[in-house]
């Protein structure tokens, strides 16, 4: 039973969005991205903070290109640096405490099974499975690997040498779809016109340079490092990657499109839902019960949907009809949403 609270993001409904196209000939990884394979590949924006609106935008660019075949889901990215540390070189290891790039995959959008990769300067990887995510009660399966992964890293400058003329470094990674199917509707990869939830994160820490290494800025109050900064391409609006739900929209194309996105009525369903689903949370960490009073989740904002609400002792069931009034949409207690 999920008994805890859960912070509800402080952001409106407005996740990124990004036509992924279909690559052409085979792609050689050296890290490099400035070669023909990555050339019809658009920009994603250049990345905000994990907050949004809410913190400044970050002093250093990072932007990412994808591109899809039949066999890889394809990710380049560029993060500007001018300094260039990575310290981890065991497979799994917890790669967010160096300076790292991020990639998270939903494929079927309900919150539920998703994936989650780090990769440092050193080239060094950790790829991770969610049954849930944490606010759930999900355990992440570490022993899960991408089966068939492809990765590269290239150093615009030098690695681990304070005061080297250091511009940037740049990420190619391959994921293959016998992997990434695992999770995804029907176990197989996305055709054309279909979306993925995905986002990115890039972690970076103060360091300063002490006996001719980079080191973690220490906080003389706590005698530990200070925080990490969150920069993401599509925001959360809270300091948490595991919000699938505000993650962007890859849209999948191929020589016939789709060349633009429009958001499905549906995914604004979804959303209020989801805040619902935040809010009774709440209320019985608040409470010790869960309610059937609708009123008392939406307050007097305005809402689109009319939810049903059904409650145990134990646990709650949301829903909402469709807009097209064809299907019902639910949530449950730990997070799962589906449309029947």
């Amino acid at each position: 039973m999920i008994r805890s609270g859960v912070p509800e993001p402080r952001i409106d409904f407005a996740p990124k969005h990004y036509i992924c196209r279909r690559a052409d000939g085979e792609l050689t990884l050296d890290g490099r991205i400035d070669k023909p394979f990555w050339e019809k590949a658009d920009w994603t924006d250049t990345f905000v903070d994990i907050e949004g609106d809410l913190r400044p935008l970050p002093p250093k660019r990072t932007r990412v290109k994808m591109l899809w075949d039949d066999r890889y889901f394809y990710f380049a990215a560029e993060l500007m640096e001018d300094q260039i540390w990575a310290t981890l070189t065991e497979r799994d290891s917890v790669i967010f405490y160096d300076n790292d790039f991020e990639i998270f995959i939903d494929p079927d959008g309900d919150s539920h099974q998703y994936y989650e990769f780090e990769i440092n300067a050193l080239n060094t990887v950790w790829d991770l499975l969610l049954v849930k995510p944490y606010r759930d009660g999900g355990p992440p399966v570490n022993g899960w690997d991408i089966g068939g992964l492809k990765t590269a890293v290239h150093i615009d400058g030098k690695l681990n040498v304070p005061g080297a003329d250091n511009r940037k470094w740049t990420i190619e990674v391959a994921m293959p779809w016998t992997s990434l199917g695992e999770c995804a509707s029907a176990g197989r990869p996305p055709v054309a016109g279909e979306f993925w939830r995905v986002n990115f994160s890039r972690v970076e820490w103060r360091t300063e340079v002490h006996n001719g290494k980079y080191r973690k800025v220490v906080n003389p109050a706590s005698g530990k490092p200070y925080p990490e900064d969150n920069w993401v391409w599509s925001p959360m609006g809270i300091v948490n990657m595991h919000y699938p739900e505000l993650w962007g929209y890859v849209v999948f194309a191929d020589q016939d499109g789709p060349d633009t996105f429009e958001l499905p009525p549906d995914e604004l369903v979804k959303w209020e839902l989801r805040k619902l689903y935040y809010r009774q949370r709440n209320y019985y960490e608040a409470h010790g019960r869960f309610t059937r009073e609708a009123e008392k989740l939406m307050g007097d904002e305005s809402w689109s949907i009319q939810p049903t609400i059904e409650t145990t002792s134990r646990s709650f069931l949301l829903s909402a009809p469709s807009v097209d009034g064809t299907a019902t949409i639910y949530i449950r207690e730990d997070g799962k949403l589906w449309k029947e």
